[in-house]
């Protein structure tokens, strides 16, 4: 996968940028098959607890699912290879720390909208004060995405004056969502085949619909900042996993870097 300047200027200018096709077909394969096994796993365990709903998760409708990485033989390949190497070293500079991975799934014909939102509206500081560089978000679509499946619209930097500050949001109480945008703009909507990456800042605005088609939506995210993010409390957010440093992978799957209860807690 080439990374062009002309996506490093979109990037800065607008805030997002299209890797088209950047997944080879083995990984594309190799993340829906984990993909099954996460999501069969995280219903199974809600249906026998007697949840339909845990945060932004809702049974059969929508889930996220985080923190899972190292329950697989495969992922730490995915998240710590050279693909996601160019990509971070492109975007984010030389130093790079796995933030967040999780899978973001729609299910077929009742798959839910996701509101106009900023990654970083989820990152909650007890002082307001407080500021951390924006983090990257991969955004690896795993089905053709399209409007009808609930692909994601995104709102340019320069039409949301978003480019270095994350914008207040509210609590949506049906939903469990954050808002953190209630114009009239529709935004862009990012129609691309599987395979693809959309690449893009953690203070981009980006929604989502509904999945109306006879088949799952499925999106796997991994995040990545270019500095350990630390809670205004003490200590870490999510997973600071040092990955590269001076452009060169330093990634080290023997070492048991701590987590900030970031795991997506269903089955607990």
């Amino acid at each position: 996968m080439q990374i062009t300047v002309q996506h490093q200027r979109a990037f800065e200018e607008q805030g997002y940028t299209i890797l088209r096709q950047a997944l080879d077909e083995p990984t594309l394969m190799m993340l829906r098959e984990e993909c099954s096994y996460f999501v069969g796993y995280v219903d199974g365990s809600m249906k026998a607890r007697g949840r339909e709903t845990y945060g932004i998760t809702h049974r059969g409708k929508r889930y996220f699912i985080s923190g899972r990485y190292r329950e697989s033989r495969r992922l730490p390949s995915f998240l710590f290879g050279q693909l996601m190497a160019d990509i971070t070293r492109a975007f984010l500079g030389g130093e790079s720390y796995l933030f967040v991975e999780q899978w973001v799934v729609k299910g077929a014909e009742q798959g839910m909208k996701f509101a106009w939102h900023q990654d970083g509206g989820y990152v909650k500081f007890s002082d307001p004060e407080t500021r951390h560089r924006p983090y990257l978000t991969c955004w690896c679509a795993l089905d053709d995405m399209s409007e009808a499946n609930g692909s994601i619209f995104v709102l340019p930097h320069d039409r949301a004056n978003t480019r270095n500050q994350v914008l207040p949001h509210r609590a949506e109480p049906e939903t469990n969502d954050l808002v953190g945008y209630e114009g009239s703009d529709p935004g862009e909507l990012i129609e691309v085949p599987a395979g693809s990456i959309v690449v893009f800042s953690s203070t981009t605005l980006h929604r989502s619909t509904a999945n109306t088609t006879d088949a799952p939506r499925r999106a796997y995210l991994a995040q990545y900042s270019g500095e350990v993010i630390q809670r205004s409390t003490g200590g870490t957010w999510a997973h600071a996993v040092p990955f590269t440093r001076s452009g060169e992978v330093i990634y080290d799957p023997n070492s048991d870097y701590g987590t900030s209860g970031l795991r997506s807690p269903e089955i607990d």
